[in-house]
């Protein structure tokens, strides 16, 4: 017969492996949660793997990542009406650089970009001594027009919160023809593992799963409109003024489209277009 010291014994143990199993599972969960999460700002770079927006790496015939089913992405909305105006007359520029432009910036001098919409203006305060290679980047391709009249062609609102843009093919598949070096991902705004609304950061080929494609940023970036958690993976190379944030939520608030079948990206229900990008020294 078991006495009752034994029996509460028994108990206790019971309810000990019941925490560690609900412990172990939270883990699991959290760590598919963060890698699939991590993975949906990749971006394909032109001659490289190619890689769906979804964060979908494909090598060459293998099978697609697993993370794909479970990608954060936008909920599709009913159609609203666009928000924003029709585009300024042009076409996109069809550029490629055989390699990262030399470095021409101050890095001890403030820079700025001016994304010149179709929603609104954008103002972006740049982090050029702190993201040096990235500022140099973008100063170089808005110098030869590279954004302009370019789309913005991916809108997320389940798990993050961001409005994906700098490709000239608009799909997500395009980039400048070079790569660029993380930077700051120690930045002190990266707090918990968050990337605070405001943030303008790069997008990148980085798999959280595989932790290869590191340093394969392009021309692709990414625009926060609400806090988004986030693994320190892509460089923040900027901060959107209060009149911007206004234009990102207007956007936002429009909804986006179903994923494209073939991109798997979720199109912003608004017409988002670059009109004009500009980098200034001040």
């Amino acid at each position: 017969m078991v006495s009752q010291d034994q029996r509460r014994r028994q108990l206790a143990r019971e309810k000990f492996l019941r925490q560690q199993q609900r412990r172990t599972e939270a883990r699991r969960k959290a760590r598919v949660r963060n890698s699939a999460i991590a993975s949906v700002l990749g971006v394909v770079v032109i001659g490289s793997v190619a890689l769906y927006t979804t964060g979908v790496l494909k090598n060459d015939g293998k099978k697609t990542n697993a993370s794909a089913d479970i990608t954060p992405s936008a909920a599709p909305t009913s159609k609203a009406p666009d928000p924003c105006a029709k585009p300024a007359k042009g076409s996109v520029k069809k550029l490629s650089f055989k390699k990262e432009p030399a470095m021409t910036i101050d890095t001890s001098a403030k820079y700025s970009m001016k994304l010149a919409t179709t929603c609104g203006d954008i103002n972006v305060a740049l982090k050029a001594s702190a993201a040096p290679h990235t500022v140099n980047s973008f100063n170089f391709l808005a110098a030869k027009g590279y954004f302009d009249h370019t789309k913005c062609h991916r809108l997320t609102t389940q798990g993050i919160y961001v409005l994906q843009c700098g490709d000239p093919k608009g799909t997500g598949t395009g980039g400048p023809g070079y790569t660029i070096p993380d930077e700051n991902l120690k930045d002190k705004s990266l707090k918990g593992n968050v990337y605070p609304a405001g943030t303008v950061a790069m997008a990148n080929q980085y798999n959280a799963q595989t932790q290869q494609g590191q340093n394969t940023g392009g021309s692709q970036f990414f625009l926060v409109y609400q806090d988004s958690q986030l693994p320190p993976y892509y460089t923040p190379f900027g901060t959107v003024d209060a009149a911007g944030m206004k234009v990102l939520k207007k956007i936002a608030a429009a909804g986006a489209q179903a994923p494209d079948p073939v991109s798997r990206n979720t199109a912003p229900n608004a017409t988002v277009v670059i009109n004009k990008a500009t980098v200034t020294k001040s």
